[in-house]
């Protein structure tokens, strides 16, 4: 028995978060204990027509549910704790997180009303926690999020460090610094696997602190005195919310949040003592509207440009009750999330295009990142000194990036290993492979539907929205199956009919010949004659337009 508890290999199973920007998921299995790190979601991408919310498939954890000892949380953005409704639905482990993330968690899980109770338990950096036969310590980091840890993992075999998303920041707004003594320490008690945030794998230097930022806010409330301003942020960046609304104090403004995730996290954030203000200072949008310009500042959601965010509508003015007017000026601080790129700058153009003071990243310094830049990744690396190492969170540019800045600073490129999605990473003591995969992969959300749009629904979707449909509606006697009047053909996202009448007519014509000519071969197969009607209207409408329309057939037999 104990030759066969020395030869088990812990498994590094990641089910999202690599070679992409979300989703972030990662399993570690040791004998009959899985250890789960983030449960994350990610925005789908355009040519996801429909779909509200992309999550890890996590079919290899319903199928081992019985060996999953917990969850543990990095921090509480959506690409690290959105999938956590939909996942623990069908399984039911413990959450470990802290306090922030906790409460962000716990308020998901409301919304979305799941019959069972989760336990999820509040921990503070620094707190060990026994989980299987894993023992994890949580690690202060910095990130854009209060609440960040990085995670040291004591297995059997080693210690696995996760970074999760962090920086170096040495003048925090909260004053909190990255825990490097811990790091330090565990790379001299000895690390089998780092495992570290790429995000900013290709930026040289350090990333800059987040009381910069701070100090950009000052300069435009001072030139924007007699101006009403309009701040678009993430509102999970508590601290960066922190300085805006210190800011508007010491100019004598009133705060107005926009938006509902704003308004419900900034509300959980001051709850918990995470957001230092005077509820007298905040005032309602129809006051925000009222008021003197010069006298508030609008704090937003939509830094994204997503459609019916509070900035969307600003921009588009439908927002009823608050109004852009020129000389107004809305500081967009945050960088665009790849893939979000168009949205954004369509919000920034119909911005200027009201007359609107408009000053984003590229313009200023207004934004600073999250994500550790090559010195703090290479400081991280050289404190933990460990024996294998994977690069995580990224773009495959993102971990080629960071692979090959290990290996500058001497690690062994046969010790590095690219992981992918489902592929399953081995380690003892000894040595380390990829040793087969896991199923693993996208669940699409749509809706209240969890999986149930797959690729023959999305081919649909794009075909509908690329060349339209074409409705035919044919009405047959039940009793020899002639037509009873002329067919019907309705379009819809293909052809405008009134100025293509004689596009349609013929298309009448070729499936009236068509219900004739079976007719009188006195076949009565609905399936066969409605697979004919699409065919040779396929062939004949891309004959004439070159496009290929969903065609609909409908048979109403009376």
């Amino acid at each position: 028995m104990a030759k066969n508890k020395n030869q088990t290999k812990l498994r590094i199973i990641p089910l999202g978060g690599v070679d992409e920007i979300g989703k972030n998921m990662t399993a570690l299995e040791y004998g009959n204990d899985i250890l789960v790190i983030d449960c994350g979601s990610m925005f789908p991408k355009e040519d996801l027509y429909g779909i509200d919310l992309v999550i890890p498939d996590v079919s290899y954890l319903e199928k081992n549910a019985d060996k999953i000892r917990a969850f543990v949380i990095t921090h509480g953005h959506e690409d690290h704790i959105g999938a956590i409704p939909y996942v623990f639905q069908k399984i039911n482990p413990p959450i470990y997180c802290t306090r922030l993330t906790q409460a962000l968690i716990e308020s998901k899980l409301k919304e979305y009303n799941l019959p069972k109770k989760i336990h999820v338990q509040c921990i503070k950096p620094r707190d060990t926690v026994k989980l299987g036969c894993f023992e994890v310590e949580f690690i202060k980091t910095n990130h854009s999020i209060s609440g960040a840890v990085a995670l040291a993992v004591r297995t059997p075999v080693g210690t696995v460090i996760h970074t999760g998303d962090f920086k170096v920041d040495y003048t925090p707004v909260d004053g909190e610094v990255i825990d490097l003594a811990t790091f330090a320490r565990y790379g001299e008690e000895g690390v089998l696997l780092l495992m570290s945030d790429s995000t900013n794998a290709e930026r040289e230097g350090f990333t800059m602190s987040e009381s910069k930022v701070g100090e950009c806010f000052e300069k435009y409330f001072d030139e924007g005195e007699d101006r009403r301003i309009i701040i678009a942020t993430f509102a999970s960046n508590i601290h960066r919310i922190q300085q805006i609304i210190d800011s508007a104090q010491k100019h004598g403004r009133k705060v107005c949040f926009m938006g509902r995730s704003m308004e419900n996290v900034t509300g959980i954030a001051a709850e918990l003592g995470e957001l230092n203000v005077d509820p007298k200072q905040i005032i309602t949008q129809d006051k925000a509207e009222s008021m003197p310009k010069e006298q508030v500042v609008i704090i937003t959601t939509g830094s994204q440009g997503e459609p019916m965010s509070g900035l969307y509508r600003l921009a588009a003015g439908d927002n009823s009750r608050v109004k852009l007017t020129k000389g107004d000026m809305v500081i967009v601080s945050a960088s665009a999330i790849p893939g979000n790129e168009r949205m954004v700058y369509r919000v920034i153009n119909n911005l200027y295009r009201l007359g609107v003071i408009v000053i984003y990243e590229a313009l200023d310094a207004v934004h600073v990142s999250g994500h550790a830049c090559k010195e703090e990744l290479k400081l991280i690396l050289s404190l933990t000194n460990p024996r294998y190492f994977m690069p995580v969170h990224g773009e495959y540019r993102h971990l080629m990036q960071h692979a090959l800045l290990a290996e500058k600073m001497g690690h062994d490129s046969r010790d590095i290993f690219m992981p992918e999605i489902g592929k399953v990473l081995e380690l003892n003591r000894k040595e380390a492979k990829f040793n087969g995969s896991v199923p693993a992969g996208s669940v699409l959300v749509d809706g209240l539907g969890i999986g149930d749009v797959g690729n023959v629904v999305l081919r649909d979707r794009r075909v509908l929205s690329q060349d339209g449909l074409v409705v035919v509606c044919v009405t047959l006697s039940g009793i020899d199956a002639s037509l009873l009047t002329e067919p019907d053909i309705i379009s819809r996202g293909f052809i405008y009919m009134k100025d293509n009448e004689d596009l349609i007519q013929h298309s009448k014509q070729i499936v009236q010949e068509l219900i004739e000519d079976l007719r009188a071969d006195k076949l009565r197969d609905w399936p066969y004659i409605k697979n004919e009607i699409r065919h040779q209207l396929k062939d004949y409408l891309y004959a004439k337009t070159k496009r290929t329309p969903m065609i609909l057939p409908m048979i109403i037999e009376i």
